[in-house]
């Protein structure tokens, strides 16, 4: 099925696993390459990133065009070597790249002044590993569980990848009703599902091509007036999250349009509408409507027949590029059904009972250490999660093991700091993590967080996790959090 509307095919894209991978491989070996690995749901934006980052003059990598000041174009920088290889089980401690190992000395005579800052608050916990031996470089309570705010989403987007793939996409579906003359709108819990003739996710689930697809099955089917139930009984438990009503996140229901958001907004905190899955009925009988087709009543809910064929299907966003969007913009609603369809692919009910125990069950198969850690929710809005540093460092050192390129959507969704999402404004400017540093940003009331990779100086990617509690102010822990980065990226 073709989407006449938008352009896009059902048929998932072809080995989106290698494309991601070889963009990882190439993406995280030094300044510019570090902000250029494209992910499936903003290309034109990552190219921007290149750019900007060439234009500062930092380590080479890519054609500035033109001539500059009548000086010679400059040349694209090697590649760093071999910060992807050598992480497997058995794998050899050294490389042999002929980079030298990263001195854990060092990084310790300077991480150690910097973690007591007072201004991180009264606890702070570290994790620095070198994914390239699995080497821990610096650690201080690194085993001790947290809570990791928003960096719970790194978790969330290993267990879901490691569950379903990067290729997986969710279905959204109309069937015909129980009786003549109804058809039913069945969520899949699509977190890209869209009303709007540009989806703000790429090539995402759109009610448009649904609708269009719809009608034209109707009609050939003699029928121009319908009435229309719609589903939305695939997660179960409360929809609302235990820290009840927020503009942070809607209600998490199998069925809801651009995230229940009343305006044109895409990301970021606004409120939103209070039954999701009735909205997105709406929109959809009046998408038909102007389509030929009449839809006679107010939608209602209906339980789609068991066994119905579907009359149209429409497809999410790859899976890859939904983890992506989720961590470069700390997007909640997608953190919280990305859980539940861990849960659905784990035999589990899609509820947050069952997606904690979902998440759980597929970090601890990944041979990570979950002792102490709780999965309450996919988003980490709540203050129930407990991760610890060691566990945060070791799921990215996961996510760079060349033996599991499925994970890889961890490592290129991550904020680029000075130039995408959470970290745009962080380290940016001459800082020298700015494209250097990835990273998943946190913040609760008293609790700031940081964990991602950098690029050390020696060429050697690491990954590294920091949690703190109890900060008297949120502003100083950030820029903190961000001299610590910045001294990974420095120390060799």
């Amino acid at each position: 099925m073709c989407d006449r509307e938008r352009g896009w095919s059902e048929v998932p894209y072809v080995k989106t696993w290698q494309l991601i991978a070889v963009s990882a491989v190439a993406g995280l070996a030094l300044s510019v390459a570090a902000v250029a690995a494209a992910g499936p749901w903003d290309s034109g934006q990552r190219k921007a990133e290149r750019d900007r980052a060439a234009s500062r003059g930092l380590t080479g990598g890519a054609d500035h065009g033109g001539d500059r000041a009548g000086g010679l174009l400059p040349q694209a920088a090697p590649s760093a070597p071999g910060v992807l290889s050598g992480i497997g089980p058995g794998a050899p401690r050294a490389t042999g790249s002929g980079v030298a190992a990263a001195d854990a000395g060092r990084l310790a005579e300077v991480l150690r002044p910097l973690l007591a800052d007072p201004a991180l608050g009264s606890v702070r916990t570290a994790s620095v590993i070198d994914t390239a031996t699995g080497g821990v470089l610096f650690e201080s309570g690194a085993r001790e569980p947290m809570t990791p705010a928003s960096t719970t989403k790194i978790a969330t987007a290993v267990a879901a990848l490691s569950a379903l793939g990067p290729e997986h996409r969710i279905r959204t579906t109309v069937t015909p009703g129980a009786g003549p003359g109804e058809i039913v709108l069945v969520g899949g819990g699509d977190p890209s599902l869209t009303a709007r003739k540009k989806s703000p996710a790429g090539s995402g689930g759109s009610l448009l091509a649904l609708a269009a697809d719809t009608a034209q099955a109707l009609k050939a089917a003699g029928t121009d007036s319908v009435r229309l139930g719609y589903d939305d009984t695939l997660f179960t438990g409360p929809a609302r999250h235990p820290i009840g009503e927020n503009p942070n996140i809607a209600p998490v229901t199998a069925l809801a349009a651009d995230e229940g958001r009343p305006d044109e907004s895409t990301s970021g905190p606004v409120d939103r509408v209070e039954d999701p899955a009735k909205e997105t009925a709406r929109s959809f009988a009046a998408l038909l409507g102007e389509r030929g087709v009449k839809v006679t009543a107010e939608p209602a809910p209906a339980k789609a027949p068991a066994g119905a064929q579907p009359l149209a299907t429409t497809l999410s966003t790859p899976l890859a590029g939904l983890v992506e969007r989720m961590l470069t913009n700390s997007d909640n609603d997608i953190a919280e059904v990305l859980a539940r369809q861990t849960a659905l692919a784990s035999g589990q009910p899609a509820s947050f009972e069952g997606a904690e125990k979902a998440v759980t069950a597929r970090l601890a198969a990944l041979g990570v250490d979950t002792a102490g850690s709780r999965f309450a929710d996919g988003s980490g809005l709540g203050r129930a999660d407990r991760i610890s540093t060691g566990l945060l460092a070791g799921l990215l050192a996961k996510a760079a093991d060349p033996q599991r390129p499925e994970l890889r959507p961890v490592l290129t969704g991550l904020p680029v700091a000075g130039f995408t999402g959470t970290l745009r404004a962080r380290n940016a400017g001459t800082s020298p993590a700015a494209g250097l540093v990835r990273a998943k940003t946190g913040t609760l009331t008293g609790v700031n967080s940081l964990a991602g990779t950098v690029v050390d100086s020696s060429g050697r990617l690491l990954a590294f996790a920091f949690l703190t509690a109890n900060a008297p102010d949120p502003g100083a822990a950030e820029k903190g959090l961000d001299k610590l980065a910045a001294a990974v990226a420095r120390a060799s």
